[in-house]
């Protein structure tokens, strides 16, 4: 670039065909050692000199020495080494319009204590024992995903994880813990395994910034502050200091999460950066961030930035990661943080680079259908929000607030009930909850793409919501019946209901954060896993359990296709206190029809049966009677606050 520009004709100008057709590559970037050397390539169209530092560790130390890349075509800097600098740590000075940055190399695939150096590394030399002959579990017909955070899931002095390694990845390494590690009561993947959860969400495990990885051991934060996209956290290794060890533990334990059967999810957030200035802008001023017509930073995120995904070189870099955590990591899946701001043309691209490299539907992708915030994408884009959820590739799922919502009422307002908690039960919103929303009954084309939850680590758990709704005296760590009782009723009506069934871990024994709504940054000793509360809620961990098998068996309850919509056979309402649904199970299964009752009152319904004979499969009270069922015929009664799920037995 020979002259200087302002941030609004930037925009314009990366917004042009013409920047598109002179600075597009898809040459190598990043550090890589091979049998020639080393390689360095970074992207930096508009830069006037880049240089490179060689640094002996990722702390603080003085250069090893500095070298002046060459200019290549197409906004490449380059520089060969003819010896191996595996192990050597390295940044870049680049100078734009007679401004020097110092930065990390945005496509570090290893760095120091902080992410503030890039480490050249030898990928293959982290490899644990064993990772060439890691696979995933076979996709199961039902994915029931359980969502954790590293820290808070492993932290809990009463986890039966060793005290070194609570919070770090070596934690998910030990699938066998028990309470205080007497052997009697599961905890962490031990207790996800008995739940039935097929896959595990990591909540973000790539470098994020607001943790001092040298610090206090017990900071917490969720991680949704991205600085190396490319590079797991330090604060999860038992060395941040090392750049492989964070590599190799991360992979450790994506190999024991395979082994105890279970799919990794990672949760990605490529919508925007920790800080504006960073190493993304730093090599290219403005180039990766969308901007108000007067040249500065839109935030659609609500976190300072906006990732213009729409860019080829952004979108390339995305797509890029994405492929590196699948082939490198050995990654299942991946939830897109606020994907709304993502463009479409990209979100389908990414599905179909998955798709062609690893087989149709092995990835599993979904994300949050909403931004931040106002989004301002170049002019014609068209952004992956819930009202483009038609526009995706089938196989792209979103989380679906509707049910969320309906359920246990709106996270916009503590006081907002739903179905569970006093807000009454209707029955076509309960249709459509069973619908998945999908084909011309919601957003979804069909419930392949509905992501079907009651909480996540947003807002409020599902218990402190329902605590919030129902009990005066806001008693948050105790335990109130008729709590529990609208915590059963909820997931039994999520169990019902068509799509990806997700779960907040905890949410199965009643978790708390005492109502505190968002505990992003809050201390661990609030955010972590209660173990002995897992203990002491025991029971309704196992209705969760036994709702899950239950769906599992049952085609009628998992049906992913557009078909899915036409299996309600009749709906049936008793005003606002209980409403039924008729479905068909498929001829070939146990039960070739099932009736899912509902009653949210303080009153025991009655309710006339279809003609036949109904085996009790799932009641108020257990979720295990499937195993032994009851026969009936004629009538029934839906207890107060309670389920009734029959299946219709074959003549």
């Amino acid at each position: 670039m020979e002259k200087q520009m302002t941030p609004g004709q930037l925009k314009k100008w990366f917004d042009s065909e013409e920047f598109e057709q002179q600075y597009h590559t898809d040459a190598p970037l990043g550090a890589w050692p091979d049998a020639n050397g080393t390689h360095f390539a970074l992207w930096a169209p508009t830069a006037q000199e880049v240089r490179l530092n060689l640094y002996p560790d990722g702390g603080s130390s003085q250069e090893l020495r500095r070298v002046a890349m060459r200019r290549g075509e197409r906004g490449l800097w380059l520089h060969d080494e003819y010896s191996s600098l595996s192990g050597v740590y390295y940044d870049y000075d680049v100078t734009v319009d007679g401004h020097t940055r110092r930065t990390q190399d945005p496509y570090a695939r290893a760095c120091g204590v902080n992410g503030l150096r890039g480490m050249v590394v030898d990928l293959a030399g982290t490899d644990p024992e064993g990772w060439a002959q890691d696979v995933a579990p076979a996709r199961p017909a039902e994915d029931v995903i359980y969502e954790i955070h590293v820290k808070d899931f492993t932290w809990d002095p009463h986890s039966g994880v060793p005290e070194k390694l609570r919070g770090k990845f070596a934690a998910l390494t030990l699938t066998d813990t028990t309470l205080d590690d007497k052997g009697d009561h599961p905890t962490c993947l031990s207790h996800a395994k008995c739940l039935g959860a097929t896959h595990i969400q990591l909540m973000p495990v790539y470098d994020y910034g607001s943790v001092d990885e040298a610090g206090d051991p017990d900071a917490f934060n969720w991680g949704y502050d991205p600085v190396n996209y490319n590079v797991p956290e330090g604060s999860y290794a038992t060395d941040p200091y090392h750049g492989e060890v964070r590599i190799r533990e991360m992979k450790e334990a994506v190999m024991a999460l395979h082994r105890c059967g279970f799919r990794v999810i990672m949760d990605v957030v490529y919508n925007h950066t920790y800080q504006l200035e960073s190493c993304l802008f730093k090599a290219a001023p403005w180039y990766y961030y969308r901007q108000k017509e007067d040249g500065s930073a839109s935030n659609g995120s609500g976190c300072g930035s906006e990732i213009a995904s729409e860019r080829s070189m952004c979108a390339r870099y995305i797509l890029d990661s994405i492929l590196y955590w699948a082939e490198e990591y050995h990654i299942d899946g991946f939830r897109f943080d606020l994907m709304g701001m993502l463009d479409v043309p990209l979100m389908n691209r990414i599905q179909h680079e998955l798709d062609k490299r690893f087989g149709k539907d092995e990835k599993l992708l979904y994300g949050e259908p909403w931004a931040g915030g106002e989004c301002r994408p170049r002019a014609g884009v068209e952004l992956a929000h819930k009202g483009n959820m038609k526009k995706l590739d089938p196989a792209i799922g979103a989380f679906c607030d509707n049910t969320r919502d309906a359920v246990k009422g709106s996270v916009m307002d503590e006081r907002s009930t739903g179905f569970v908690n006093g807000g009454g039960l209707w029955a076509d919103s309960l249709a459509n909850c069973v619908r998945g929303w999908s084909g011309q009954y919601g957003d979804f084309a069909a419930p392949s793409q509905t992501i079907t939850y009651l909480s996540s680590h947003d807002d409020w758990t599902l218990w402190d919501k329902l605590v919030c709704t129902m009990d005066p005296g806001r008693d948050f760590a105790g335990r109130d019946e008729r709590v529990v009782q609208a915590n059963k009723l909820a997931f039994a009506i999520l169990a019902g209901c068509q799509g990806h069934l997700f779960t907040l871990s905890g949410e199965e024994f009643g978790r708390t954060k005492l109502g505190v709504k968002n505990t992003y940054n809050a201390p661990v000793t609030l955010n972590r896993m209660d173990w002995q509360r897992s203990y002491d809620n025991r029971d309704l961990a196992e209705y969760y359990r036994g709702l899950i098998a239950l769906r599992k068996q049952q085609p009628g309850l998992r049906d992913k296709s557009t078909a899915a919509a036409g299996r309600i056979r009749a709906i049936r309402q008793w005003d606002s206190r209980a409403a039924a649904i008729l479905l068909d199970n498929d001829e070939g299964s146990l039960y070739p029809e099932l009736l899912l009752a509902y009653n949210v009152s303080q009153q025991a319904v009655e309710v006339n049966l279809p003609e036949g004979d109904w085996d009790v499969l799932a009641n108020g009270e257990s979720s295990l009677l499937w195993q032994k069922p009851e026969t009936i015929s004629g009538k029934a009664q839906i207890a107060p606050m309670a389920t009734l799920i029959l299946g219709k037995v074959k003549q």
